[in-house]
This record gives structure tokens, C-alpha cells and sequence, in this order.
């Protein structure tokens, strides 16, 4: 059983800091297309950053490049967003999504999502 288990949210003040870890089980992240995608309250669902396993290279959203790094821990099997100066627009569930490409088709595993709160 594939399973993704988001951590590191919180609530912190406009131009803080947080982390974000995604950790797999059952699933090795490094051989696979991983990305950050978040809920603000009441919105849609925006992608955030993305890991592709080919090429492999490191894509971010307009509105985070340059405050939000994604990185891999291929030895961990876990994925990370650190987010720096937090704003309030910053706001949402952060869920890790794993794309997986299957001889069946392709199926995105999610994780449950971790608050993010940027409030003073």
C-alpha cells in the first residue's frame, strides 16, 4: 500500500519560515514525477513546485520562485518544501502528490495535507 504522510505545518507570521516534509511508504520517490500542490480556503487547488524524475529538475510556481525550495532525500524517501517569507496569500493545505506510471495507465497517490497558517 502506497502511502504519503505530509508533516511540518503550522501557524507562523507574515515573513516567517516553515518546512514541509512528505514522507513515501510503499512507493521510492526518487524514480518518480513528485509536487507540492496546495487548497487556499475557499479556491481551487494550486500546483506550488514540482521534482521531475526525467529531467531532473526542479519547477516552482510564479508566485513562490524565489521563497520556496523543494528538495529529495532519496536516502529518507521524502520530499521537502522550505518556505521563506511566509505571506498571508500563503495560507492553504499543502499535500505532496507521487505520479506514478502504471503498464494500466497512470495514477497520482495524495497525502492527507498539513495546515499552513501565515497570520500575525
Amino acid at each position: 500500500e502506497v502511502q504519503l504522510v505530509e508533516s511540518g505545518g503550522g501557524l507562523v507570521q507574515p515573513g516567517g519560515s516553515l518546512r514541509l516534509s512528505c514522507l513515501a511508504r510503499g512507493l521510492s520517490l526518487s524514480t518518480h514525477d513528485v509536487s507540492w500542490v496546495r487548497h487556499p480556503p475557499g479556491k481551487g487547488l494550486e500546483w506550488v513546485a514540482a521534482i521531475d524524475y526525467v529531467p531532473n529538475i526542479t519547477r516552482y510556481a510564479g508566485d513562490v520562485l524565489g521563497r520556496f525550495t523543494m528538495s529529495r532525500d532519496n536516502a529518507k524517501n521524502a520530499v521537502y518544501l522550505q518556505m521563506n517569507n511566509l505571506k498571508p496569500q500563503d495560507t492553504a493545505v499543502y499535500s505532496c502528490n507521487a505520479e506514478v506510471n502504471y503498464t494500466s495507465g497512470i495514477k497520482n497517490y495524495w497525502g492527507q495535507g498539513t495546515q499552513v497558517t501565515v497570520s500575525s
